[in-house]
């Protein structure tokens, strides 16, 4: 690369240093390097105080590595770590010159660590420990009748229409331990969901508990 275009070249890229640091904002640090000075490498930086470095440092025993192996592709989102524990999101593009000589980079490093701290702490406060209650906090008996109906007609996976004498027994089932024969209407509500009467509903109730009272004897 003729020095003149070099220079110009570099120039270009210390401007989108700076654009692409103001743009994102001071967690996001963008450093320019020119490899022909592998001592005093940088020769632009934004938000330097994200890695503590300045113009005129070095690039490291990471660019050292870059120098000697010599990737063919850029490195795209990558992780690191700073030696006072931030952790950045980095990627490093390769300047090469027309005979595909690595001349330069430009790395931006985005710093993450805030964001990793909040995103643990809304997996705490939004995780939900084994035998958590599914409380609804419904503002009536009505609304918590309908509701309990609903659950356990879902949990059949059927339509009532095609429920069979064991489905309809299975939501009465339901109904019965989460309490829903509490609520002195519950026998009219839940024959009418079902399609049969309240005859058939306490019929069907008798053989829940009948079921349940065997269930526990077999266990005795």
């Amino acid at each position: 690369m003729h020095p003149t275009e070099r220079e110009h070249t570099f120039e270009f890229l210390k401007k989108l240093t700076h654009a692409v640091a103001a743009a994102v904002g001071s967690i996001c640090e963008v450093v320019l390097h020119d490899f022909s000075t592998p001592e005093h490498s940088i020769i632009a930086i934004e938000n330097g105080h994200v890695t503590g470095r300045k113009v005129g440092d070095s690039f490291g025993v990471f660019g050292l590595q870059v120098l000697r192996d010599l990737p063919k592709e850029d490195l795209i989102n990558y992780r690191t770590t700073t030696k006072d524990g931030k952790v950045l999101r980095s990627s490093s593009l390769f300047l090469r010159d027309e005979n595909g000589e690595m001349i330069g980079a430009m790395c931006i490093n985005l710093d993450i660590t805030q964001v990793l701290k909040t995103q643990r702490l809304l997996e705490d406060l939004t995780s939900t420990p084994k035998g958590a209650i599914d409380e609804g906090f419904e503002t009536s008996v009505d609304e918590a009748l309908d509701l309990l109906i609903r659950d356990a007609i879902r949990t059949t996976r059927k339509e009532v229409s095609a429920m069979d004498r064991e489905d309809k027994i299975h939501v009465i089932s339901y109904l019965e331990t989460k309490g829903a024969f509490l609520i002195r209407y519950s026998i009219d509500r839940v024959a009418q969901s079902l399609n049969i009467s309240k005859f058939t509903v306490y019929n069907y109730l008798e053989e829940v508990k009948s079921r349940q009272e065997a269930a526990q004897t077999t266990i005795s």
